[in-house]
């Protein structure tokens, strides 16, 4: 397939590709870094966009682990703050994971009601590209930003997803995407910690989940995908199957 492929940054950025695109969320420090370690030990993940969105959700769910932050401070009343250090080091998977950030899961709500909302970070790039190649025709490739900022993390993240789905035959669509990808095409992870919001993680005591992120590269399979509101593994949740049934996956959940 000769497609195209287009990065772009905050969460405003998402109403722009509602329609005909595959959107692929990026916002590695740290809400899909969580949501994706999260889903592949096998938990369950509701983003939400506000703490009182989420706590509606919870009250849905048995035993909910609520996570999150927003403005660097996490909800009165949540489990704990958006870390994938903590999340991973858990072993109640067992307990479904309502997750809000300032920034991650403001973009993917956004992003509902695309053609189809996928998750990715650093740990799962080049398995989202693969799965991406060849299924959607045009990709949007979205840095969630912080404060105002397309920080070089998310720069990396989604250069990395664009540079190997430009590798499979996909096409840039502007400037800005050429830009982005030949600026950190061969940049090593390391120069993350040069970055504002490595310093900001130093600043308040949470090292553990920078020193997580670039601990861990590339190393999952997980691909999540959002559907009825809820980020599904597309292995386990059967995509392959319902795709068989002439069946496509839509952003929001519903299949058509």
């Amino acid at each position: 397939m000769k497609g195209t492929v287009v990065i772009d940054c905050f969460p405003e950025s998402a109403e722009r590709y509602r329609d005909g695109y595959a959107v692929v969320v990026i916002d590695v420090i740290r809400a899909t870094t969580t949501a994706t370690t999260a889903v592949n030990l096998g938990r369950r993940v509701f983003p939400a966009r506000t703490s009182d969105d989420a706590y509606v959700t919870a009250a849905k769910l048995d035993h909910p682990l609520l996570v999150g932050e927003l403005g660097g401070n996490t909800p009165f009343g949540f489990d704990l703050t958006n870390s994938p250090a903590l999340i991973a080091s858990r072993s109640d998977v067992n307990r479904p994971m309502v997750l809000v950030s300032s920034s991650g899961t403001q973009l993917l709500m956004n992003a509902a009601g695309s053609e189809a909302v996928y998750v990715a970070c650093l740990r799962n790039h080049s398995a989202v590209a693969r799965y991406l190649a060849g299924r959607h025709a045009r990709v949007a490739v979205l840095g969630a930003g912080t404060r105002g900022q397309f920080r070089r993390e998310d720069q990396m993240g989604c250069a990395r997803v664009a540079q190997q789905l430009i590798d499979a035959g996909y096409f840039p669509e502007n400037q800005q995407t050429i830009e982005c990808v030949a600026r950190w095409r061969n940049a090593t992870p390391d120069v993350i910690r040069e970055g504002r919001s490595a310093e900001y993680l130093r600043r308040s005591g949470q090292e553990d989940d920078l020193e997580f992120v670039l601990r861990h590269i590339d190393d999952l399979d997980t691909v999540p995908w959002l559907v009825d509101g809820e980020l599904a593994d597309v292995a386990r949740a059967g995509i392959a199957a319902r795709e068989r049934s002439n069946s496509g996956p839509r952003g929001d959940g519903s299949l058509e």
